[in-house]
C-alpha cells in the first residue's frame, strides 16, 4: 500500500459540490508527486458528490477516510458518499426553507446586527492601534522638529530617511504626519507652521 500524506482538511472542505475535475486539486497533485494516498478524516470533507467519490475510485486515486481505515468495502465507501450527498440536499433544503419563512415574514436576511457589531469594533480596534501607533512615533517626530525640521514635507522626508514605516508599512507623506500628530492625544504641543496661543511662536 502506498505510504500516507496528510492534507490539511480546509483544502477539501470548499469542494462540497466538487466535480472529478477537482481531482488536479493541489492536495491531490501533492500526493500523486510523493506517491501516496490523500488522508481525509471523514469523506464528506473531501465532498458530497457521489459521482465524484465514485470516478475517484475508477480512477484508482489513493485515499484514506481515517473514521473508515484504509480497508473499507468500496461499497461502504459508495453508501457514505450516498449517505453525505442525501444530507447536502437536505440541508440546502433546509436553509433555503428558513430563508423563506424568515422573508416572507419581513425580517431582513442575514444578521445584520452583528455585522454592524462587528463593524464598529473593527473601526475601534483600528482607531486605537493607530493612535497607540502615534503616540510609539511622536518622540522621533518631536526630535526631529528640534533638531530645526520644520514642515509636514521635511518631518515625512526624515522619518522615511530613518527606515521608520508608518503604521501600514508605507512610506510617510504630510498628510501621515499631520494624521500622527492628530491622534497622540496625550502631547498638546503644537503642530508645525502653527502659531502658539501662550507664547505667540
Amino acid at each position: 500500500m502506498l505510504p500516507l500524506r496528510y492534507v490539511a482538511q480546509r483544502q477539501f472542505a470548499s469542494i462540497a459540490d466538487a466535480s472529478p475535475a477537482h481531482s488536479e486539486m493541489a492536495g491531490f497533485k501533492q500526493a500523486r508527486k510523493a506517491r501516496a494516498a490523500v488522508c481525509i478524516a471523514k469523506l464528506d470533507r473531501l465532498s458530497r458528490d457521489v459521482a465524484f467519490i465514485s470516478s475517484l475510485m475508477a480512477k484508482r486515486v489513493p485515499f484514506v477516510v481515517a473514521e473508515l481505515g484504509p480497508d473499507v468495502d468500496p461499497f461502504v465507501l459508495h453508501l457514505y458518499a450516498a449517505l453525505a450527498e442525501k444530507e447536502r440536499a437536505l440541508i440546502a433544503e433546509r436553509t433555503r426553507v428558513a430563508l423563506a419563512r424568515r422573508k416572507a415574514r419581513g425580517l431582513p436576511l442575514g444578521n445584520v446586527a452583528s455585522l454592524a457589531t462587528a463593524h464598529v469594533k473593527g473601526a475601534a480596534a483600528n482607531r486605537a492601534a493607530a493612535e497607540a501607533f502615534a503616540r510609539h512615533v511622536l518622540p522621533v517626530i518631536r526630535e526631529i522638529q528640534n533638531s530645526g525640521v520644520g514642515s509636514l514635507r521635511a518631518i515625512a522626508g526624515a522619518l522615511n530617511a530613518r527606515g521608520i514605516p508608518t503604521a501600514r508599512g508605507g512610506r510617510w507623506h504630510e498628510s501621515t504626519v499631520r494624521n500622527a500628530l492628530k491622534r497622540a492625544k496625550p502631547d498638546r504641543q503644537r503642530l508645525p507652521g502653527r502659531a502658539c496661543a501662550h507664547c505667540g511662536a
